[in-house]
């Protein structure tokens, strides 16, 4: 009986009553089998009690036992009924239903019927009106997938097949049928749907029969805006409502959508909720009862219970679920039939509002080729985790074929599956899956599959006058109309098609949104092999496709292609024969096969014909025709389509399409694009009769057209980045032409409208220029610099270099210019595709690089290289290169797979690789674009080389990176098998199989020519000449040519020889460059000091036999000349290492620069003809600007100084220094680059000399940042200070405190070095660095770390630890306050709460967690009211405390704070413990523990004790005392000194002193005099914004800024968000604060972000007064211009600004502001603004000026009498009395309403009262008779 009792549904489980008490909750009884009505539900509940022992029914036996068995299982399609409550969620959104998922992977329908009877109505009276209504919005503007809809089951119907259709309905009449006006509550989460927009809000239909529920506007706000679907509710739309407040018994409710009231709401017991009107989508607290291997049973709502089937589990709590456990569950199905009420636990339904996790369109169809078991369920499917992580869900119909062929053992946990996604269910937020093979392997699954043009099989399923319907797959159905059933129309099509028959289609149009597929059967159609043309962008003109005709009149045909793309055919199109009636011959539905003459895709139009071969042959008539029309001019730059007539040797002549092809022109085959390569191409591939679109008209002289299709010059036309006139070149431009003519001193170049210049030799190239046509050929597409003009002569001088005319980005134009050659190269590709004349031509197009061929070898070559065959490769020359064979050794007839690397068209190539590392198939990994990899270059093609990345793809980079990049010496060219660097730009393979990508670093720079070390810059190669010279020998010779390093001179007519820069001069100047003081032509006296082998350069020594065919080396030093020469250079070649010993470390030498080699990263420099030296970057220079562009800085030849540091390995090399022998001692400033930076640790720094330091985070920068690292990169130069060097670990610092002392920057953050530095109370910033068990530890140095404990991190509770690892992330900056320091231990306590900080909370509001001290406080505020009575006996009790506390002075320890501790002291008033518990509190505040935060002391005896020190009462005034640790002392050695007479004074003093403490506090009129005052005030009214302003001041006042800044911070956190007002107060005042004593920056921040959170227009104005009152008047300027173009409809924005300038005296400045305000702002407006500027006129500018526009606006409207009353006030203030009187005599004549006249004359009358005299009085009088006797006559008339 009693386990009967224990699973009874749906009562839940009464608590035992405890021992001598009786529980007397009353609980509504909602059993299975109560049938009495909820009327006499009170009666029954009164008499509950009593009938505690009496019988239950038998059926209520019955139902127990049943419970005990009820299995937990998902949702199931059967288990549906009508009237079945359920949550889902929008999936699909179409005009007449909204497709919704529910939950377990069902879904079903909601018409467009079942919305709501408002919608309804609108629906019947547009379909009544026949014409559209305002009001009335689709269900696409109304709602969105992922949405969340409470719905009920209306009808489940069945199809012939068995396939269950689910009908559903969101009308609130049908949800919430359960409810009725009683039953509503405050605080109930329903469903309603706008019914009505009114002024102040929204009509809410929430289907309760009696009950009107209102929404206000400002409840709405910020859904509206959140949402973003327009300015306002509409009708018909479903929201998540709130009831706030029932009134009038439930006949009125007021509502409330605001996201975070809905997102936190609560489904409780004080709602009442029954089983009759539970509401699917309520979110409630849950109890675990029992936990089964398929779900959850749950109690919730005291006496409901619930389950949770496996799929609505938490994922990452699946398995920690036991009973008793409290949980968070959500109700998303109530059957009410059977009374399961259904849960989940899943995250995202357990905030009302959101919505479930989606995926991505793209994922659906996915195949997923392993999918691992998570677990099997033998009667309903089993779950897999997907390769993405994500889980997945298969019925147990999809895990085989059939159910025979079904093996439970393969589907143990941990078993792999392939499996495709055939759906997601956005209720479990799942993907649904599929095992069955034929589901894997179909090529359709959903519409989205299918493309235009696709040919389909599929089975017929009806036929219909409009056409047949054939089913595609079970769920994707098509419709092939009438017209299309076969080539001819059928009359009887049921004779040619019965229902089941296979047929096979052409897909005309798809549409997967509204999932309509039309379909051809159209044999032409579908057999077609032509390309299918499906939007007008492919339409390009020479294209031959296959439509259908769908009209033909007298004017052509129009014919129609795929996804209904129309074109016509003019009549003249239609034949070579004229056809006069083109009806006759055409019929409609007819195939034709049709050429593209002319598209326009924007416009939709499309030119056609079916004329589809041209013939060129003119005879003599027609050739003279185009000579005639060629009077036509066409315009430089004007863009005309043309087809080939005829090709020549050097271009194409063509006819221009628009004018029917009688104007001839040309294109000269230089032209036909920018890549040269590609011209010979496209050259090759055109035909005649083939059509080219949008070619440029170069030039038109009247008798010949040029025409051109060069992209980059058509862009510079198009973009005017060209000159059309000599006139308007200007020196510095960069100009883009081509290349007209090569000299041997120079490239002239050509731009478009013929302005034509000279590139000399010396500005061609960065290199070297031996021969110019080695760099540039005739036609070649170059960017020219312009250097300089002759206006005389008309000269233009151009520099071609890449350095001059390059943009600095490399990276990108390289990648530009791949990116245009691909495009062409796919142009090309087409044309071919599309011609597709030869099996060769077809072959070619299908190769890609990447694909794979099965050949035969041919031949294998002497050169290693071998030919291959193929089927696949008929009529090509397929070949691979001795490095791409491998290891492989191949003989002719073997058969092999190949790997495609290259396919050149031109010559018909195929270029393979037989390489293993090519040919392994590897998965494809994920690539991101800008992501680097090393690279093998594989082949080199003309414009670009073909690499393989690491992940195995191809991809291809650039050669060039310019237009003007074409020159490489032999060393610079990329090499087959060299590793290189590669920067990805395009993740996603082109058109021809590769990737896009560009030479990864600058290193790899392509002006810099690689040299041998040996290799003497641009030198000239010297002949060998026998010679007689010998050592000392002196000679006479002319200098041939000068070289930074060397000068050459010509001894005699065939011997040279050479002198180096350090035999010119005895003593050199440092920086000097000593071979520039010699001039070729010079005569000079030398002496042979060496000789230099020709060949390798090498310094021979004298007694060496080839000495006499070396090249003498000479010296012209006057010391040498004269002296002794020391046979330095005749000492044998074994004896190299020998020189570099006369060399020692430490010594000074000069040397003379060479060059700087960028991919060594050091500095050659030459000492002596034969000695050589390196300067390693970072010895280069303590100047970080000079290390970063090293070679900008040294410049060939130049003299510098260095020192010796050593010899290198290479017995030739010295290394220098030119910053000396670097010293890494602490204290020492030096030079590092940045090698590697490691995430929230710091930086790893490359010193000079090789040594490596680290950078610390906090030694950084002077102030911590969010991101320390951010602006650090490896490769970065940075100065550096050595904090220490200690064992080899060197410790740097880059703050600027440390690097320039001098400098006495701010220091935000200082060095913390020692626990000494950090003082308790102290304010200090750091970086989170874990977050464990035991607190939160923050990094303060280095060296030194903090402990934040739980508590102490925010003022709220958290259960979970993970929330704070979410907020508190490693390496997060943040703000915290010393509570203790031991520094015995080492440890340091710290805080992050905001009343220690002034910051504001870790943890956001917006999470609804509860607050620590949320229960204190409201019960100190119902104990506040009680003080009053109480307040006699509070102060016995404390008296009485007092004494108690005395006896027993141990009783009560204070317990150290530990993990658990709340943070706040909570003491309960009891009975018995009253006494004791008070007197401890006020002793705990007086003896705190060192250390120990202030704490909350939450009593109810009176407020706060800590105030009791800060009040101004005399009697409490103490002197403060040294510290706590004394405090505490003097406290014992009073209790052990004093005597029982002295105790009971203290006593009777301590009661006057509580007495009055507590008089004063209860002062209404008490000022507030400390900073604890304003925070009992500011506690008790949070929302007054004056209260929070006084704080602000009360800081200011002691000039404690930071503290003001942190009060406004409190301020905008703690008003309510419905006090706007209230809370821009706070703003304004934050930003004057920031304006007093900020930086414009700071002042920035504020601004910007009081934006977002007020209406922007006010806090504009603000800052625009703020400023102006602080003098600022450039600042308010530029802030007014900014307004005027952000709010230029807003009148009061106009006004402000023209007060501002008037303020400033710039009348003029008023004049155009007011023109300008007219053309801004509406016309309605322009009155009012032209009265108000002239108001402000008259106040503060010219009066003249206001009196001419109040004249003018009413000359142009006279009847506007409140213009009139506001002039005659103005004048009456400013102007004489004439004035006044000339204005009332016009206005009184005026013709006006009599209404209008009788004012204007009353202002007249009481003018002349107050200021005329009796007479005026009296005349006045009578104009007013007179008018009125003027009207009574007209009116008898």
């Amino acid at each position: 009986m009693a386990s009967m009792e224990e699973n009874f549904p749906r009562g839940g489980i009464q608590k035992k009553p405890t021992e001598g008490k009786t529980l007397n909750t009353k609980l509504e009884r909602d059993n299975l089998f109560d049938v009495r009505h909820e009327e006499k539900s009170q009666k029954r509940k009164r008499s509950q009690k009593d009938q505690g022992k009496k019988k239950k029914f038998k059926a209520d036996n019955i139902a127990a036992a049943k419970e005990s068995f009820v299995t937990i299982e998902p949702l199931m399609i059967e288990a549906l009924c009508e009237g079945m409550l359920l949550l889902g969620c929008i999936k699909e959104v179409s005009d007449y239903e909204l497709v919704v998922s529910l939950p377990n992977g069902l879904s079903g329908f909601v018409p467009v019927t079942q919305i709501s009877d408002a919608y309804n109505k609108l629906l019947s009276k547009q379909v009544a009106q026949g014409e559209l209504l305002e009001d009335l919005n689709s269900l696409v503007d109304l709602y969105s997938p992922g949405t969340l809809v409470r719905c009920i089951v209306t009808t489940i119907e069945k199809s012939a097949d068995g396939r269950r259709s689910v009908k559903l309905s969101i009308d609130p009449k049908k949800v919430n049928k359960g409810l009725n006006a009683s039953a509503l509550a405050s605080g109930m989460l329903l469903s309603g749907v706008v019914s009505s927009v009114e002024d102040h809000g929204y009509l809410i239909d929430i289907g309760v029969s009696g009950t009107n529920a209102f929404l206000p506007r400002q409840k709405a706000q910020n859904y509206i805006k959140t949402v973003k679907r327009g300015s306002d509710l509409k009708i018909g739309q479903n929201l998540n409502c709130v009831v706030v407040e029932v009134k009038n018994e439930g006949r009125v409710v007021l509502l409330s959508i605001d996201r975070s009231e809905v997102a936190s709401s609560l489904a409780t017991e004080r709602q009442n909720w029954s089983l009759s009107n539970l509401l699917p989508g309520l979110v409630v607290k849950a109890r675990v009862q029992k936990v089964a291997p398929l779900g959850i049973k749950l109690s919730f709502l005291s006496f409901f219970t619930g389950i949770v089937d496996f799929m609505h589990m938490d994922p990452e709590k699946s398995t920690s679920y036991s009973p008793n456990q409290v949980v968070k569950a959500c109700i998303i199905s109530i059957n009410p039939t059977s009374k399961v009420v259904r849960l989940t636990l899943r995250q995202a339904f357990l905030h009302p509002g959101g919505s479930p996790d989606q995926v991505s369109n793209d994922r659906i169809g996915a195949v997923v080729e392993e999918s691992t078991v998570k677990a099997f369920y033998k009667q309903f499917g089993a779950v897999f985790e997907l390769d993405d992580g994500t889980l997945a869900f298969a019925r147990l119909k999809h895990l085989s074929k059939t159910r025979k062929s079904f093996k439970p053992g393969a589907f143990k946990a941990g078993c792999k599956h392939k499996c495709r996604i055939i759906d997601y269910s956005l209720m479990d937020e799942m993907c649904i899956v599929s095992l069955k093979y034929q589901i894997i392997e179909a090529r359709f699954l959903q519409y989205q599959d299918i493309h235009t043009g696709d040919v389909v099989q599929g089975k017929v399923f009806a036929l219909k006058p409009i056409g047949m319907q054939v089913k595609v797959t079970d769920a994707i159905k098509g419709l092939v109309p009438s017209m299309h059933l076969a080539d001819v129309i059928l009359k009887q099509p049921e004779k040619k098609y019965n229902i089941g028959d296979q047929v096979r289609c052409r897909v005309l149009e798809c549409n997967p949104a509204g999932k309509k597929l039309i379909l051809t059967l159209k044999k032409n159609l579908v057999q077609s092999k032509l390309p299918v043309l499906s939007n007008y962008e492919d339409a390009k003109p020479g294209l031959i496709t296959h439509g259908f005709v769908v009209c033909a009149r007298e004017f052509g045909c129009i014919v129609k292609f795929y996804n209904d793309v129309k074109g016509l055919v003019p009549k003249n199109e239609l034949s070579s024969e004229p056809i006069s009636c083109p009806d006759k011959v055409f019929h409609e539905g007819q195939v034709v096969k049709v050429m593209v003459l002319k598209c326009e895709p924007q416009q939709e139009r499309l030119l056609l014909s079916f004329r589809l071969s041209s013939k060129p042959a003119l005879d003599s008539k027609k050739e003279c025709t185009p000579k005639k029309k060629q009077e036509v001019k066409y315009q430089i730059g004007e863009m005309v389509d043309v087809k080939v007539l005829k090709k020549k040797d050097n271009g194409l002549e063509v006819s221009v399409l628009e004018d029917e092809g009688n104007v001839i022109a040309s294109i000269p085959t230089v032209h036909l694009s920018d890549f040269v390569a590609t011209c010979k191409l496209l050259w090759h591939c055109l035909q005649e009769g083939d059509v080219l679109p949008r070619v440029m008209c170069l030039s038109d002289n009247g008798e010949r057209i040029i025409l051109s299709r060069k992209s980059a010059v058509i862009s510079a036309v198009q973009e005017e980045q060209v000159v059309r006139s000599f006139s308007e070149i200007q020196p510095g431009m960069l100009l883009t032409g081509y290349v007209r003519n090569v000299m041997p001193f120079g490239v002239f170049v050509e731009f478009p409208f013929g302005v034509t210049g000279l590139a000399p030799k010396v500005s061609m190239s960065d290199k070297f220029v031996t021969d110019t046509k080695d760099h540039f050929v005739v036609g070649q597409t170059v960017i020219a610099k312009v250097m300089s003009i002759d206006e005389e002569k008309q000269r233009v001088l151009l520099n071609l270099k890449v350095s001059e005319c390059s943009s600095g980005d490399s990276a990108a134009e390289s990648f530009a210019l791949l990116n245009q050659y691909f495009k062409e190269m796919k142009e090309i590709r087409n044309l071919l595709r599309r011609r597709g004349e030869s099996s060769m031509t077809q072959g070619l197009c299908e190769l890609v690089p990447g694909k794979e061929l099965q050949l035969v070898v041919q031949d294998v070559k002497e050169d290693g290289s071998a030919l291959f065959s193929g089927s696949c490769v008929t009529g090509l020359t397929v070949t691979a290169t001795r490095y791409h064979l491998g290891d492989k050794k191949i003989i002719p007839g073997e058969k092999t797979k190949a790997l495609v690397l290259h396919v050149d068209a031109l010559s018909s190539k195929v270029y393979v690789s037989l390489r293993e590392e090519l040919l392994k198939r590897r998965a494809k990994q994920r690539l991101t674009e800008n992501s680097q990899h090393y690279a093998i270059v594989q082949h080199i093609a003309e414009e670009f080389a073909v690499v393989s990345l690491e992940t195995g793809q191809l991809a291809a980079i650039p050669i060039a990176s310019h237009f003007n990049d074409t020159f490489r010496f032999d060393s610079e060219k990329l090499k087959v098998g060299q590793t290189i660097s590669a920067t990805l730009k395009a993740v996603k393979e082109n058109d021809h199989g590769l990737l896009l990508a560009v030479q990864g670093s600058a290193k790899n720079n392509v002006f810099v020519r690689v040299r041998n070390e040996s290799e003497t810059a641009l030198e000239e190669v010297l002949a060998a000449v026998k010679h007689s010279l010998s050592l000392g020998d002196v000679v006479t010779g002319t200098v041939k040519s000068v070289k930074p390093t060397h000068v050459t001179v010509a001894i005699d007519d065939k011997l040279t020889g050479s002198i180096h820069a350090s035999r010119i001069l005895d003593e050199v100047p440092i920086g000097s460059f000593p071979t520039f003081t010699l001039k070729a032509g010079q005569k000079v006296t030398a002496r042979v000091v060496g000789g230099r082998d020709v060949n390798t350069h090498r310094y021979l020594p004298i007694t060496h036999p080839h000495f006499t065919r070396s090249i003498p080396e000479l010296s012209i030093r006057p010391s040498e000349i004269e002296g002794e020469v020391t046979a330095v250079l005749s000492r044998k070649e074994d004896s190299a290492t020998k020189k570099l010993g006369l060399y020692s470390v430490g010594q000074t030498i000069t040397c003379f620069v060479k060059k700087y080699n960028i991919l060594k990263n050091w500095l050659e420099v030459e000492v002596a003809p034969d000695i050589r030296g390196r300067v390693p970057h970072l010895l280069l220079s303590l100047n970080t600007k000079v290390l970063k562009h090293p070679e900008k800085s040294f410049k060939n030849g130049q003299a510098i100084s260095a020192t010796v540091t050593g010899t290198g390995v290479t017995e030739t090399n010295l290394y220098l220094s030119l910053t000396g022998i670097q010293s890494l001692e602490q204290g020492t400033i030096t030079v590092g680059m940045v090698t590697k930076v490691t995430p929230h640790i710091g930086l790893t720094i490359t010193l000079p000399g090789g040594k490596r330091g680290k950078v610390s985070i906090f030694h950084l920068s002077d102030t911590y940042t969010e991101d320390p690292l951010g602006d650090f990169k490896a490769g970065k130069i940075v100065r550096c200070y050595i904090i220490s060097n200690e064992n080899g670990k060197i410790q740097l610092s880059l703050r600027q405190s440390r690097l320039n002392p001098k400098s006495k920057s701010k220091v935000e953050d200082v060095e913390i070095t020692c626990i000494k530095d950090v003082k308790k109370g102290q304010l200090v910033r750091g970086y989170v660095k874990s977050v464990t068990s035991s607190g939160v530890f923050f990094g303060l140095s280095p060296s030194l770390l903090g402990r934040i404990l739980f508590q102490n991190v925010s003022p709220y509770f958290v259960q979970k630890h993970s929330l704070y690892e979410k907020y508190l992330p490693e390496g997060k900056l943040l703000t915290a306050k010393v509570l203790g320091v031991n520094a015995k231990e080492k440890h340091i306590e710290l805080s992050l709460l905001p009343e220690d900080t002034g910051m504001p909370s870790i943890l956001p509001e917006s999470l609804g967690l509860p607050r620590y001290d949320a229960k204190e406080e409201k019960r100190q505020a119902d104990d506040r009211e009680k003080r009053e009575q109480f307040k006699v006996k509070t102060k016995r009790r404390i008296r009485s405390s007092e004494s108690e506390q005395e006896a027993k002075p141990k009783k009560r320890k204070i317990c150290p704070t530990d993990e658990n501790d709340s943070g706040i002291e909570v003491y309960y008033r009891e009975e018995e413990e009253d006494d004791q518990e008070e007197e401890a509190d006020k002793k705990k505040s007086k003896i705190r523990k060192p250390g120990e935060a202030p704490r909350l002391q939450v009593s109810v005896g009176f407020t706060w004790d800590e105030d009791m020190n800060a009040m101004d009462i005399p009697v409490l005034n103490q002197k403060e005392e040294s510290s706590e640790s004394e405090e505490e002392e003097d406290l014992h050695s009073k209790l052990k000194k004093q005597t029982k007479k002295e105790k009971e004074l203290e006593k009777q003093k301590k009661e006057k002193e509580l007495c009055k403490l507590e008089a004063a506090l209860m002062d209404p009129s008490r000022q507030p005099q400390s900073a604890d005052d304003f925070d009992r005030l500011v506690l008790s009214s949070p929302n007054s914004s004056i209260l929070w302003l006084q704080y602000m001041a009360f800081h200011l006042q002691a000039t404690e800024i930071e503290k003001a800044r942190a009060v406004a911070e409190r301020a905008l956190k703690t008003i309510s968000f419905r006090e706007e007002q209230e809370k821009l107060n706070v703003w304004v005042a934050l930003l004057n604060l920031e304006n007093m004593y900020g930086t414009e920056e700071t002042l920035m921040k504020v601004f910007e972000r009081a934006i977002q959170y007020n209406e922007p227009l006010k806090v504009f104005q603000h800052l625009c007064d703020i400023y102006a009152s602080s003098e600022k008047y450039k600042q308010a300027e530029e802030l007014y211009h900014t307004m005027l173009k952000r709010f230029r409809q807003e009148k009061s924005v106009w006004l402000k600004y023209a007060s501002f300038l008037l303020r400033q005296g710039q009348t003029e400045a008023t004049h155009r502001l007011l023109d300008r305000a007219l053309k801004a702002l509406p016309t309605k407006e322009h009155v009012d603004v032209i009265s108000r500027f002239a108001q402000l006129e008259f106040r503060s500018g010219d009066s003249e000026h206001a009196k001419a526009l109040f004249e003018s606006t009413l000359s142009s409207y006279p009847k506007r009498t409140d213009i009139w009353s506001i002039y005659i006030d103005i004048m009456i203030k400013h102007g004489s009395q004439k004035e006044v009187r000339d204005i009332f005599e016009r206005v009184v004549h005026l013709s006006l309403a009599p209404k209008k006249m009788k004012f204007l004359f009353k202002r007249y009358l009481d003018y002349e009262k107050k200021f005329g005299t009796t007479e005026s009085v009296l005349a006045v009088k009578r104009a007013a008779l007179e008018y009125v006797e003027t009207k009574s006559s007209l009116a008898d008339i």
